[in-house]
């Protein structure tokens, strides 16, 4: 088992944000555009460190997460938290 602090933080958030809306790997890949026979393989490798997503492939996958692309990318996980407050909020209350 990977220790997942050693992980890529794109891998962590990307995981973390898919179990929290409860759906598998092959459905985030459709649901983001992946074609449905690579969908699970590619979210996996993803969330594993193998390959990063290029950014559009991410916007796609923090739209179906419902999580701003910068989210993935925060390092620290107090500002991780505050960008999907944030994000959250909604424009009406900024």
């Amino acid at each position: 088992m990977v220790d997942k602090k050693s992980l890529p933080v794109y891998s962590r958030r990307l995981r973390e944000a898919r179990e929290a809306l409860g759906i598998s790997q092959r459905t985030l890949g459709i649901q983001a555009g992946l074609d449905e026979f690579v969908a699970s393989t590619r979210v996996n490798r993803y969330e594993t460190g193998v390959h990063q997503p290029d950014l559009l492939t991410l916007q796609r996958l923090a739209k179906v997460l419902g999580q701003p692309e910068a989210y993935f990318y925060a390092e620290d996980d107090e500002l991780a938290q505050l960008i999907k407050d944030f994000k959250r909020q909604g424009k009406h209350k900024r």
